[in-house]
Order: C-alpha cells, then sequence, then structure tokens
C-alpha cells in the first residue's frame, strides 16, 4: 500500500476514476468479462488489439521491466 498524505490520496482516486473510464479502457474490460477471467491468470491485451493469458507475476510487472516507467 503507498504511504500517501490525504490530499495525495485523493487526487490519485480521481486520476485513477478518470483512467479507468475512458472509452479504451472501458472496451478492455468488457472484454475480459466476455472471454472470462480466471483466479490463476490475467488477460494481457496486446498493441494490435488481441489478446493472450499470461501469468499474474508478469502482467502487473510489466513483463519484468516494473511500472515506474509506465
Amino acid at each position: 500500500m503507498q504511504k500517501l498524505t490525504v490530499t495525495a490520496r485523493r487526487m490519485k482516486a480521481i486520476r485513477d476514476k478518470r483512467a479507468a473510464m475512458t472509452d479504451d479502457r472501458r472496451k478492455k474490460k468488457a472484454q475480459n468479462q466476455r472471454i472470462g477471467q480466471k483466479s490463476d491468470s490475467d488477460i494481457h491485451h496486446k498493441s494490435d488489439g488481441s489478446t493472450e493469458r499470461v501469468s499474474i507475476k508478469n502482467n502487473r510487472g510489466n513483463f519484468g521491466n516494473g511500472t515506474k516507467k509506465e
């Protein structure tokens, strides 16, 4: 969990909500629901629009590159 000030936490919540509600993100969420999520893997959306099932560790860790530069 991130240790943020009250103001920073509030601003982050606003940014996260705005990012989650973009058209692109909503389409990806709907597609994931159609495919069906499993508890042992994530669905990765490639830049060409296709999807593949990958490990949670790889998908959320940017395939070993970390998430600081995303």
